[in-house]
């Protein structure tokens, strides 16, 4: 059973940049999409970015394509997410997510991701 562990988060001016990690557990990290969402206060959890399982396909949500990179390293079992000029706008508790079902097709609702980390805080200010 594949585990996913965030890290990165923390608090950030605006136009600043934060890199988040999530590492996983497991041999077979290697085959999975993964995907980044991110849920504010009041909210409901929202599809940040997704990468398929050979990193060569990515898809981002259009609030922060031009400002977000997703990659990953199957040889270290970590996805990243780098996130740059940050707006208030990002604040969220940022997820790192699995779909096991998929090796290729990227999917943007979080009920197609069966496994998720506990989030890390990612907190911007104006």
């Amino acid at each position: 059973q594949v585990q996913l562990v965030e890290s990165g988060g923390g608090l950030v001016q605006a136009g600043g940049s934060l890199r988040l990690s999530c590492a996983a557990s497991g041999r077979t990290f290697g085959v999975y999409v993964m995907g980044w969402f991110r849920q504010a206060p009041g909210k409901e959890r929202e599809f940040v970015a997704a990468i398929n399982s050979s990193g060569r396909r990515t898809y981002y949500a259009d609030s922060v394509k031009g400002r977000f990179t997703i990659s990953r390293d199957n040889a270290e079992n970590t996805v990243y997410l780098q996130m740059n000029s940050l707006e208030p706008g990002d604040t969220a508790v940022y997820y790192c997510a699995a779909d096991q079902n998929s090796r290729v097709l990227i999917r943007t609702g979080p009920y197609e991701y069966d496994l998720w980390g506990q989030g890390t805080q990612v907190t911007v200010s104006s």
